[in-house]
This record gives C-alpha cells, structure tokens and sequence, in this order.
C-alpha cells in the first residue's frame, strides 16, 4: 500500500484534488473529519477538551460551539469557524499557550484514528493508495509517515475569493481570517520544497483535472509494483 500525505494552504483546494483522485479509485480521509467525530459528545476527546476549555464552548445541545472555542484557544475574533486540527503554538502570542493545550488533547487522537485507517485500507486492498488530507501535515512533524507528499497551491488572491465564498464572509474578513490561520503553516515556498508533487490549482478545474491524472499513474504504478521507496 501506498501512504500518501495531501496538503496546502487553505483554500488551496485540497479537497477537489482529493475528489479527484478519489474518482480514478484513491482511498481518502480527510483529518478535519475526523476532528469533527472526535468532538461528538461521549467522545474521549470531546470529554477531555471540555473539562480543559469549560462548558462556556459549548452549544445549548451540548455540541461544541468551534467559534467559542476559537475565541478561548486562539484569540480569534473572526466570524469564521477554525478547522479543529493541530496548529503551530505560533497563532497569537497571548492564546498561545491554549492551543497548545488544544493540540495536545486532539492531535494525537487525530494521527492515531488515520493510522488505523491506513492500515485497514492495507488489510483490505495490499496495493491501494491511501491518502490523508490534512492542512498541517509538515508543520505538524509528520510528513515522514507518508511514502509520497502532493501540495497544492493556488495564488493568494483566489485562496482569499474562495475562503469568502465558502464562509459566506466579506472580502476583507476573508483576508484577515486567511492571514491569521496562514500565520500558523510554513509558507508556501516552503511546502513546495518538501513535495514530491505539486498541483497548481489555479487555473481551469480541467487543468488540475490534467495534473491529477498525471499524479495518479505515477501513484497507482508505485502502489501495484510495490516500489515504496522514493
């Protein structure tokens, strides 16, 4: 089986890249969902960030309410909801020491949970492509789980256009709530170097379509000749 680390900035498009590959018959979970099953109440994860945060974070129905969440643990005052992944300590000097505190309750669980579903994949399909998309993967130290790492990129001003869309907010909160989440990953540039594949999405949805393609012959022939090694 073929481990494979998807990532890029946000609103990158990481997820059409992940459909994509999906529909030429990758594997793919995506870490904000699992995040998302690990706050449900009963949840270990969810018990654990409630008895640090309070029940202040929490909605009438007893569900998190991430918006509070990001006000306590990143200093965040953005009608925007955060992804509730494992970000740098680097946000905001004054909720720094909380997200720490946030990372260490919910990254763990989140890299265990997408272990185990590797390996059922392999159990399941021995020559599959498995894929994980998560934003942080190489600031959070685990890129090296992974055989094969695939960044996409797209320019700033269509990271900010398609944030505004997708959070229904203004332009300029859309520029400001970018520029705060984009504070806490490595650069760009930086991504870039540690990729084995990069997919520009900022061009036509048939042009990445193209890139895609590419991408997975190489992914599926690496996977059914079991050439694992870079």
């Amino acid at each position: 089986m073929l481990k494979v680390g998807l990532t890029g900035g946000i609103a990158s498009g990481k997820s059409v890249v992940g459909e994509m590959l999906v529909a030429l018959g990758a594997h793919l979970v995506q870490a904000d969902r699992i995040a998302h099953q690990l706050m449900r109440p009963g949840e270990p994860v969810y018990n654990e960030v409630v008895r640090h945060f309070g029940g202040a974070i929490l909605n009438p129905d007893g569900s998190v309410n991430r918006a509070k969440l990001a006000e306590i643990a990143f200093g965040a005052a953005s009608p925007a909801q955060p992804k509730l992944q494992a970000v740098p300590s680097a946000v905001s000097p004054q909720g720094a020491s909380r997200v720490e505190e946030l990372n260490r309750i919910v990254h763990p669980a989140v890299i265990r949970s997408q272990e185990e579903w590797m390996e059922e994949v392999g159990r399941d399909d021995p020559h599959a492509v498995a894929i994980v998309e998560a934003a942080l993967i190489i600031e959070a130290g685990v890129a090296k789980r992974f055989d094969r790492l695939i960044v996409v990129t797209c320019t700033e001003e269509q990271r900010i256009a398609r944030f505004a869309a997708r959070q229904k907010l203004d332009i300029a909160n859309a520029r400001k709530e970018i520029e705060r989440r984009m504070a806490a990953q490595l650069p760009e540039a930086e991504k870039i170097k540690a990729a084995d594949f990069v997919i520009d999405n900022s061009g036509t949805l048939e042009h990445t379509r193209e890139q895609v393609g590419k991408v997975w012959q190489y992914l599926r022939s690496a996977a059914e000749s079991g050439v694992i090694g870079k």
